[in-house]
């Protein structure tokens, strides 16, 4: 006989499994922002039972991810000048005081790993534009690293709440960059030197230079969203 634990766990596991399921395929541009969706549709894609989509859609509401419009049905988000914004203020809010005890509290090896990334990279890119451009492979990876640093900086407050909201903050980022500012060979040297700022401010210990230096670079990645010719 299965036991009332084991019974409890079985709908969270097909819960966050749906969850899992639909996020990847909205940022694998296989759910589509703007798409109109069905619960059917959903279970078609993501291969898990109605009654998990049934459970998976209240999240999916509440974390801005579909509406519900009347008498179309439910729709899922899609990139607008709103969203660029709000999803770029929280993200400035959230990075520029994290950053700074980022500088007061990592320890030396989480930071020279970080920038040892950046320098390979950005030595990587500069050998591949003499030969002839930067690849698909090396832009994937620059977009890795770019998420990392990003990543480590909101992981080192060790705060649950924090992350979880950076996480659900970081998907609309990611639907907005797939729309609008895909990482692309011309942006990767750019990006790196951005993060280069924020490194050495994190090196020197100096949490001021470092907020200073996040506000710059998230600033200029909105401008970028919203189509603004960013030097």
């Amino acid at each position: 006989m299965m036991s009332s634990a084991k019974k409890d766990r079985e709908p969270a596991n097909l819960r966050g499994r749906a969850y899992e399921s639909f996020t990847r395929h909205l940022l694998a541009d296989e759910i589509r922002p703007g798409q109109f969706i069905s619960q059917r549709e959903l279970v078609d894609i993501t291969q898990l039972p109605l009654g998990a989509i049934r459970e998976l859609i209240p999240r999916l509401e509440a974390e801005g991810l579909i509406k519900t419009v009347p008498q179309r049905g439910m729709q899922v988000a899609h990139v607008d000048l709103n969203l660029i914004r709000d999803a770029f203020q929280f993200r400035l809010f959230l990075e520029r005081e994290a950053v700074a005890i980022f500088a007061r509290e990592a320890p030396d090896t989480t930071i020279k790993g970080l920038l040892d990334s950046h320098e390979n990279m950005i030595a990587a890119c500069e050998v591949a534009e003499g030969a002839g451009g930067i690849g698909d492979d090396l832009v994937a990876e620059a977009q890795e690293i770019d998420w990392a640093l990003h990543i480590a900086i909101i992981d080192g407050l060790r705060n649950a709440i924090i992350a979880d909201a950076y996480r659900v903050n970081l998907i609309k980022i990611r639907l907005i960059k797939q729309s609008t500012t895909r990482m692309k060979p011309t942006v990767v040297i750019p990006t790196m030197m951005e993060h280069m700022g924020v490194l050495r401010a994190l090196v020197a210990r100096d949490p001021e230079a470092a907020k200073a230096a996040m506000e710059a670079h998230i600033l200029r990645a909105r401008d970028r969203a919203f189509g603004l010719q960013v030097k």
